[in-house]
């Protein structure tokens, strides 16, 4: 601050140092026009590269959250042989003889229904 490099501005009890600005050389017109279209290229392209790294980390994110081909492959052979259970089971219960034939199971459900009447009439009668 005695050299005159940097300067000294009290506020109070506090104080604070800074370059002195008077020493720099002064840029013209035309350098901080130059500068000014660096700086716009230079956002642009950061805004492009942003973008560029925004899409290929959802690609990358979309990539990891899909099956690999060998996982894919098990998946596709455990389905193939759950179908084959299922479809043998359907045989199983296509071929089986002792199917209930719907005069049966009417004559079930109406005896069930007259049963039920039966004990809500004496558990009336108890209650």
């Amino acid at each position: 601050a005695q050299q005159g490099r940097v300067r000294e501005k009290a506020y109070g009890k506090q104080k604070i140092y800074f370059a002195d600005q008077e020493q720099l050389p002064a840029a013209s017109d035309a350098e901080l026009r130059g500068l000014d279209g660096q700086i716009a290229a230079l956002s642009t392209k950061v805004q492009a590269l942003q973008q560029s790294c925004r899409q290929m980390e959802a690609e990358l994110k979309n990539l990891n959250s899909s099956m690999t081909t060998p996982e894919m492959a098990r998946e596709i052979e455990e389905l193939r042989k759950d179908c084959a259970s299922y479809t043998e089971k359907l045989e199983r219960i296509k071929s089986a003889t002792n199917h209930v034939t719907p005069e049966e199971k009417e004559k079930v459900c109406s005896e069930q229904k007259l049963y039920c009447k039966e004990w809500r009439r004496r558990k009336r009668m108890v209650t």
